[in-house]
């Protein structure tokens, strides 16, 4: 039987920041996973790089065009409706507290998350490997869970969302769900409590034997990050760090713990500094912009925010040839946004990626077909302004630094079924106004194509191949490591 392994995703932690962290002796267990395996700070995220999209890559180890969730903020088709996963307060409110809780505690994994894919607590709970997750966003699995009523505020949730789901073998998720009587508390998953609670479970879980793969989710850097910005990240990465020092103490320490365990951590994206917002409500004024909640039937478009990425959907598909022009060109007079992308009209496929420069408007088109190969192996067929997209070619080779793996990451988005028809990627400094007129300006944020938002961290110890296995490391390599691990 391998070694049992914790992959322990720290959210939103910037390269820069782990390595500062790391050399000013603030996050010791992480500088010891370094030492002791081997690191990257180039793995890339999904886009648009925001939570949800991103954790569904880690959790099935595919793009937005295989497990179908776009967005943060996005318009279900098939319900004809907004699905606000938690933005904002104010944009959960603008849509319904509780609907917006429902799409996130429920929906986003046993209704919108694909049912083609397989998320690993799927794939090893079908092989009786015990697994066990803390709070995070993608935890489906082969095992049903009632709500826990163990506490005021978990009866309290009980009463509004008192509904059976299906997760790994042991789940604790915000209180709500507690598959063993703990200690552990997270007040309903409050910002700033929630590292302690996955470290408390994840402690009670090494001492009592009750796994074979946890995945350790750590958000609290993501919304310190938000606040503080980017660069104030060493202090809730330290955080992170002793949480994951307390889940190895009951073993004896980390040597102990790595002598029976193997580690993984990673970001699942990273994040930029915020200086200015971008109304996209204002800009689409002027058009029949579908409101939060109310149905009119003038209704042309749904726009949705995602912090420094966003979508619009066409709604009267009569007009869509007209319309989608129009969106670009509404999208590309906006001062922020940097990239707009869509379809084009080519039979067999064709994405097209626009941007304001300089001189003009520059455009990129590309296909998943030709004699270019990137830095994951893809075989491309490109025209256009390669520097809109700070593509390089040499020998055949085809690579960005500026975006990486940008062709790759932007047909996924745009193949993706619930994707809009027009996606936008906000410049470096730029985010979107949500719903609820939010934004975090003075701040941190991330959801653009950029390198700023999409490099994450990648640490792996006692597992997994070489770091020179591979170019481009990204999100979607995390779930066939652990299933190597486990011989699957």
């Amino acid at each position: 039987m391998p070694k049992k392994l914790v992959l322990a995703v720290i959210d939103a932690m910037k390269p820069a920041m782990l390595e500062r962290a790391v050399a000013t002796g603030r996050a010791p267990t992480l500088a010891r996973l370094i030492e002791q395996g081997q690191y990257t700070d180039e793995c890339v995220a999904a886009f648009p790089s925001v939570t949800p999209v991103c954790a569904a890559s880690i959790a099935t180890g595919t793009g937005p065009a295989e497990h179908e969730i776009p967005a943060m903020n996005w318009w279900h088709r098939g319900e004809e409706r907004y699905v606000e996963y938690g933005t904002s307060f104010g944009a959960s409110r603008a849509f319904g507290i509780r609907q917006s809780l429902t799409d996130t505690i429920y929906n986003m994994n046993l209704e919108h998350l694909s049912r083609d894919v397989q998320t690993v607590f799927e794939t090893l709970d079908d092989k009786e490997i015990r697994t066990a997750g803390t709070t995070y966003l993608m935890y489906r699995g082969r095992h049903r869970h009632e709500p826990s009523v163990s506490t005021a505020l978990s009866r309290l949730a009980h009463t509004a969302f008192g509904l059976p789901t299906w997760g790994p073998k042991e789940l604790f998720y915000a209180d709500m769900f507690a598959s063993q009587k703990t200690p552990c508390r997270s007040q309903l998953g409050l910002p700033g409590v929630r590292d302690q609670h996955s470290g408390c479970v994840a402690e009670v879980l090494v001492e009592k034997d009750l796994f074979d793969f946890l995945l350790l989710s750590l958000p609290d850097n993501d919304t310190h990050s938000h606040k503080y910005g980017p660069f104030a990240q060493v202090d809730s990465i330290a955080a992170a760090d002793k949480q994951i020092a307390r889940m190895m103490e009951p073993a004896g320490g980390i040597d102990a713990f790595l002598e029976d365990h193997a580690v993984i951590v990673c970001s699942d994206h990273s994040q930029s500094k915020v200086e200015g917002e971008i109304d996209l409500f204002r800009a689409f004024d002027g058009f029949g912009l579908r409101a939060a909640q109310r149905t009119r039937e003038d209704d042309e478009i749904a726009v949705c925010p995602n912090s420094r990425a966003a979508q619009v959907y066409v709604l009267d598909r009569d007009n869509r040839r007209k319309l989608i022009p129009r969106i670009e060109r509404t999208l590309l007079a906006l001062e922020g946004v940097d990239l707009v992308m869509r379809m084009g009209d080519h039979p067999d496929g064709e994405a097209i990626v626009r941007g304001e420069r300089a001189r003009g408007v520059k455009e990129v088109r590309f296909a998943p077909r030709g004699d270019l190969v990137d830095a994951r192996g893809a075989r491309w067929s490109v025209e256009g302004d390669l520097d809109l997209l700070g593509l390089k070619i040499e020998d055949d080779q085809i690579r960005s630094a500026t975006y990486p793996d940008a062709l790759g990451r932007v047909w996924s988005a745009l193949r993706c079924p619930t994707s809009g028809e027009v996606l936008a990627s906000a410049r470096p400094g730029y985010e979107f106004l949500d719903w609820g007129g939010a934004h975090h300006v003075g701040g941190g944020s991330h959801g653009s194509l950029h390198a700023n938002d999409s490099n994450a961290a990648l640490i792996w110890a006692g597992t997994g191949p070489e770091k020179a296995s591979k170019e481009q490391w990204a999100l979607r390599d995390i779930t066939p490591m652990v299933l190597s691990h486990f011989g699957l």
